[in-house]
């Protein structure tokens, strides 16, 4: 059964998740380091970790499997969840995916350097309607595409 988990502490579409959640009826958990309100719905769980440095992104990486679907918008996180086979969201609706995640990590970590190097680098963007509805598309589309059997590769005996 495909699963949804959200690293929710700043996460601005968890509404979004759980409309699309009920609309599949998947189970969602909310994972956070701080109590956040959630439906009361048996297919959306809180789950509340200790404070400190990536324990979400621990929990959610421990737990995760192959075609899970992980909102995030944390980069190494987001590389920890594609290698065990999950498809994952960015809120502003950019999937991360096998082809993505490498520049996604390399622009992360070229950012992180310039930055450390005292560089004034730009913020994001403001979070707006159309980053919604990107998400929203996004999320349904992998929805499908996660319910699909995964297609192996052809392979051809040796001659």
């Amino acid at each position: 059964m495909i699963r949804i988990f959200v690293d929710s502490d700043a996460c601005p579409v968890k509404n979004e998740v759980y409309r699309v959640a009920s609309r599949y009826n998947l189970h969602v958990f909310i994972v956070s380091n701080r109590m956040i309100m959630v439906p009361d719905s048996p297919l959306i769980e809180r789950i509340v970790v200790d404070a400190g440095p990536d324990m979400a992104d621990d929990w959610i990486a421990e737990r995760v499997s192959d075609r899970d679907i992980v909102i995030t918008a944390d980069i190494p996180l987001a590389a920890r969840c594609v290698e065990k086979g999950a498809y994952v969201l960015e809120p502003k609706g950019r999937i991360l995916d096998e082809d993505a995640i490498g520049m996604a990590l390399a622009v992360r970590n070229l950012m992180t350097d310039l930055r450390s190097a005292g560089v004034m680098t730009p913020g994001g963007s403001v979070f707006g309607k159309t980053d919604r509805s990107r998400f929203l598309s996004a999320l349904d589309t992998l929805v499908t595409k996660a319910q699909k059997p995964r297609l192996r590769p052809l392979t051809f005996p040796n001659e």
